[in-house]
């Protein structure tokens, strides 16, 4: 198999059949990614699902490019949010232009510290893996809410939207 799809659930991806899910937050994707990489042995893999947009300006399915782990913080130690101590892995970029995509163990709805354009929790631990493991990857993502007060009733309220986009995105890129 080149193409691997993967998504955290099958709520974000109804109607597409031909995708993996690996459950939600960081250690869910890292783990059932790496299991599907061991059966499936892809060239790329993408990832695609809901986000909250940080930059108020995006709106529909927006191309992330640069990841970031949101939620390590170790500043009390002088390290930079999102670093993760004694790791040379700082930030993911895949390729130039595109947007950043701030990874964490939390469901976003009031403002955060990190200067990013999305927040969601998988794409920051499945871009790992795959530079860890020299897989190209690509992902994009569904802006379902604004990352604020009413996030979580406008992800309820946008979740299959983002389904039917990321299929007619489908019929342009792959």
């Amino acid at each position: 198999m080149d193409k691997l799809f993967l998504a955290a659930i099958k709520e974000e991806t109804i109607g597409l059949d031909y995708f993996n899910h690996v459950g939600v937050g960081k250690i869910n994707a890292t783990y059932n990614t790496l299991k599907l990489i061991n059966i499936h042995k892809p060239k790329l893999i993408i990832n695609y699902g809901t986000a909250g947009a940080i930059n108020n300006n995006l709106k529909g399915i927006v191309k992330c490019t640069k990841f970031y782990q949101r939620d390590m913080d170790v500043r009390g130690l002088d390290f930079e949010l999102g670093e993760t101590p004694f790791d040379k892995i700082k930030e993911i970029i895949t390729s130039q232009g595109g947007y950043s995509c701030g990874t964490g163990d939390s469901f976003v709805n009031k403002k955060i510290d990190m200067a990013i354009d999305v927040v969601d929790m998988e794409a920051y631990a499945i871009a790992k893996v795959c530079k860890m493991e020299n897989i190209e990857f690509k992902c994009f993502k569904y802006i379902s809410d604004n990352a604020d007060e009413n996030a979580e009733n406008d992800w309820n309220k946008n979740l299959a939207k983002g389904a039917i986009a990321f299929a007619t995105l489908m019929k342009t890129q792959f």
